[in-house]
């Protein structure tokens, strides 16, 4: 089985190589692939997005029509703050106020500018989660461009009970992406239900056993470096200490 790196160079120069990407380079990023706009349609006919109040969301170029049709649509979205950089760390994005215009709101910038910073603990209970990813297989494994926030994002909000473990995680890549092999996964990674394509739609089998669902934070799987560079980090650390 290859590694994560591994996979993420491969599929990151094919799809720079097939030009079927925007941009000059997508590696070390979420691929903002050609398509983006119809595997969202494809995902907006899902029954899990249709009775969706509320939604997750990574702030990733591939994934922003979607985010638009979910405001468009008047769904309450969430994306979560740049590298997690504040105890705050989701901002809300609420149809219903007359400054969340879609279009601009779905951007990451347009987004800060007319969202609310909020804590974990004040978000709506998650209906559906959008993920941005590198590379899929059907069983639901997800590989991210390397940095560990999408995980965390996940964790915190499944630590706070506003994300069950039933809640639906959904993925919306290139074919390219979509890759017919093993791939290697964490404790702490989050398993994919939907795999949505610019053509298709894959509900994941997970077959006999099961990906299990991060339930919270592992911490062991952090590094120091990592837990001082995220505010929420550092307190909930400091929370859990006994007094004295």
């Amino acid at each position: 089985m290859r590694d994560k790196w591994a996979v993420r160079e491969s599929v990151w120069t094919a799809l720079e190589t097939a030009r079927v990407v925007r941009g000059k380079s997508v590696h070390d990023k979420i691929p903002n692939f050609i398509g983006s706009e119809a595997a969202a349609t494809l995902v907006s006919e899902l029954p899990e997005w249709e009775t969706a109040r509320a939604v997750k969301s990574n702030p990733d170029q591939a994934q922003r029509p979607l985010r638009q049709l979910a405001l468009e649509q008047g769904k309450l979205l969430y994306m979560a703050v740049p590298r997690l950089r504040d105890e705050r760390v989701f901002i809300e994005l609420d149809p219903a106020r007359a400054e969340v215009v879609p279009a601009k709101a779905a951007t990451i910038s347009g987004a800060f500018k007319v969202g609310r910073p909020v804590y974990v603990h004040e978000m709506q209970p998650i209906d559906l989660v959008v993920s941005g990813s590198v590379a899929v297989n059907r069983r639901g494994v997800r590989i991210g461009k390397g940095g560990g926030f999408a995980d965390l994002e996940y964790g915190l909000a499944a630590a706070a009970g506003v994300v069950k473990p039933g809640t639906p995680v959904v993925s919306t890549v290139h074919p390219m992406q979509l890759l017919d092999e093993d791939l290697p996964w964490t404790q702490h990674d989050v398993p994919l239900d939907i795999v949505v394509t610019t053509e298709a739609v894959i509900r994941c089998d997970t077959g006999a056993d099961p990906i299990p669902r991060p339930q919270g934070i592992y911490w062991e799987d952090l590094d120091e470096r990592k837990i001082r560079s995220i505010p929420l980090l550092v307190q909930l650390r400091k929370d859990s200490q006994p007094a004295g």
